[in-house]
């Protein structure tokens, strides 16, 4: 990895994990470039621990290369560590030992010059100089997380790792973590998963989605908040045509449209005025009797809905298509 390789300091490159006859993730590939805050979304299973665990060189992949700075994480692993920080969702931590021995003992697993000053600016940096010699297991969950932080960050790392650090927090805490985390991400590359969709609004600059095992989007969170013309329209209506899909979609301002339910449908359309206004006659026209038309812009919560709305669609589909085959077979 060179030229302008130099600004990715995470890739994933066609990564596979199988687990017996089980597929984790199949085939993904994505990057993070220098100074990024990218947001790492999915369901439960679908991937994203495994991942992460690649990434780390926690695990290797079944196939596919994962890479930290220009480092292979398995070939190269000692190398991708150094510049590594890696927060898990379980925080390492030991409860009888203080903040600063806990730091301490990190820094020289690490060999780090200049411990014990580095130790305060990490200190400082999570806001816990004034508990540094408090026991870890006298702590609050949302101070223990800061400490979770400070060992993830106490080599100054060039790529941070985080999973869920933002989990059981109360919202002081969480909105405390959060701001600490936007200002990591000044000098930092950072890989945030988590289930909580603002925050990855209010933090990051990107978003990765995985569903099954495969990615769905990778977008900036400008284009997701709905920054340009694209906007939705969801439209109820009380006694809509067998093909009021297939007609929805054909109108000129009209990109795609989804059925969110028997009655309701979703329009991706240019955001025009005229628009809304062919959409609307053409309901009352049609004699589909118009219950709602509701313009509004896309939010993370929406595309993340939609992409795991196509996924099982998708998963539908390839079911049937192999039961079909089983059936002809037979």
């Amino acid at each position: 990895m060179n030229g302008d390789q130099d600004n990715i300091m995470i890739a994933a490159e066609s990564l596979t994990k199988v687990y017996g006859s089980h597929t984790a993730i199949d085939n993904i590939s994505f990057s993070c470039r220098k100074g990024e805050i990218v947001g790492f979304l999915g369901p439960n299973g679908s991937g994203k621990t495994t991942t992460m665990r690649i990434l780390t060189g926690y695990m290797p992949a079944t196939s596919g290369a994962a890479f930290i700075a220009g480092h292979d994480t398995i070939a190269d692993s000692i190398a991708a560590r150094k510049r590594l920080g890696y927060l898990p969702e379980t925080v390492p931590l030991y409860p009888e030992m203080t903040v600063e021995g806990y730091l301490s003992f990190m820094g020289r697993v690490r060999r780090i010059e200049g411990l014990w000053e580095r130790v305060d600016d990490v200190l400082e940096s999570v806001d816990l100089l004034d508990r540094a010699e408090s026991y870890i297991g006298s702590l609050s969950k949302g101070m223990r997380q800061r400490v979770g932080l400070a060992q993830a960050m106490i080599h100054d790392p060039d790529v941070l790792i985080l999973d869920e650090p933002t989990i059981g927090l109360d919202p002081r805490q969480v909105v405390e973590v959060r701001e600490l985390i936007k200002e990591l991400g000044k000098r930092h590359t950072i890989l945030l998963s988590t289930h909580i969709l603002s925050e990855v609004e209010q933090i990051c600059d990107r978003v990765i989605m995985i569903i099954n095992g495969h990615i769905w989007a990778d977008m900036p969170m400008a284009q997701i908040v709905g920054e340009g013309d694209v906007r939705y329209l969801t439209l109820e209506l009380a006694n809509p045509a067998e093909d009021a899909l297939l007609r929805l979609s054909e109108f000129a301002g009209v990109e795609a449209v989804t059925q969110e339910g028997e009655k309701r449908f979703r329009l991706t359309y240019d955001g025009q005025e005229r628009t809304r206004r062919v959409v609307s006659e053409a309901a009352v026209h049609s004699g589909w009797g118009l219950l709602e038309l509701r313009t509004h812009k896309p939010t993370l919560e929406s595309v993340f809905l939609q992409k795991l709305r196509e996924a099982e669609l998708m998963q539908t589909a390839v079911q049937d298509n192999a039961r079909i085959v089983t059936e002809e077979e037979e």
